[in-house]
């Protein structure tokens, strides 16, 4: 029964990890259109960031070498791995969404992923090379003093909270006068241009938010795990999260939430499959399903499991001829 237990709370953390991360990449891409192939790259920065943070100085005669270690109390190491995020993401969208299509976005996006992943692996100094870090310490763990398990559930708790303050967060933004401009700008750029909206401003800020909020998701799967390596951030589980907001919905986060259960879910569901093939190729089967996944939607049901919901306004009415406009609009 605890063991049932304990897996059962390892996928709400899982989920409420990856809903946090899809609501920030439906905020760049479902609603202002923005192809970020780097998203994992923020993520990573913000685990990184709350990791060394966490783990103390680095000895010279340890076996992890890294920059800036401190040992800082939670709730801070969570926060400065978000506003990292932040940071990081500034220059990277200075890069590449000014001046640029979206296709060539997209381009600019994949090669700062990779750039990034051969920069933290080929550098052991930096975070520890190839390696990652590991033995990061779980936030509260010695002072709540409790059992595996019942650390367990208070960390699907915490996440839930978190994950409640992001949703409404980003609900506030897309449901504001500010997310209608995001979407405008999102359908046609250059009609959001002609009324005068300035695209990359506004793209700006909703990028730097974003990468905030990955950052806080990463930082929360790193301190959850105690561990994290460039083989956990490669720039193919950006495409799982792409995956997840398509699926889901593009612009709805009810939809991305179902999305983040559905598209990470079917790892899981291979794990019970019969033992037919070998394991590498049993591996496999879950991009393969991801990629079936993209391919069905994007062609049946382009719109997602939950689609985005459209907002129509009323025409205003018309006063009748020979009416005065006042008397009309009593009527």
């Amino acid at each position: 029964m605890n063991s049932w237990q304990y897996y059962a709370s390892t996928l709400l953390v899982f989920w409420g990890v990856n809903t946090i991360a899809v609501w920030a990449l439906n905020l760049q891409f479902g609603v202002a259109g923005i192809v970020n192939f780097a998203f994992i790259v923020f993520q990573s920065v913000g685990a990184y960031t709350a990791a060394v943070l966490t783990l103390g100085p680095a000895s010279s005669s340890g076996y992890e070498h890294y920059v800036g270690g401190m040992n800082l109390p939670f709730p801070l190491p969570i926060i400065a791995g978000a506003l990292a995020a932040a940071l990081v993401s500034i220059p990277v969208g200075l890069l590449g969404l000014r001046r640029l299509r979206s296709d060539y976005q997209a381009m600019i996006m994949l090669i700062v992923s990779l750039i990034a992943t051969d920069l933290a692996s080929s550098q052991a100094d930096l975070v520890n090379g190839a390696a990652g870090l590991f033995n990061i310490p779980q936030p509260l763990s010695d002072q709540l003093n409790l059992s595996q398990l019942d650390y367990q559930w208070f960390y699907v708790v915490l996440v839930a909270i978190v994950a409640a303050g992001v949703y409404l967060l980003v609900r506030w933004i897309t449901s504001s006068p500010h997310g209608r401009v995001l979407r405008a700008i999102r359908d046609n750029p250059e009609t959001a241009t002609a009324i005068g909206k300035n695209v990359t401003a506004n793209r700006m800020v909703v990028f730097v938010l974003g990468g905030a909020i990955a950052g806080l998701s990463g930082a929360l799967l790193a301190s959850y795990i105690s561990a994290w390596a460039p083989g956990s951030w490669l720039y193919p589980e950006t495409f799982v999260y792409l995956a997840a907001v398509i699926v889901g919905g593009r612009g709805n986060n009810l939809g991305v939430l179902i999305g983040a259960l559905v598209v990470p879910g079917f790892g899981e569901v291979t794990r019970f499959f019969p033992q037919l093939v070998d394991p590498q190729t049993a591996a496999a089967m879950e991009w393969i399903g991801i990629g079936v996944f993209m391919v069905v939607f994007l062609w049946f049901w382009p719109r997602g499991i939950v689609p985005e919901r459209r907002h129509r306004f009323a025409k205003p009415t018309q006063p009748d001829v020979g009416q005065p406009a006042s008397t009309a609009a009593r009527v």
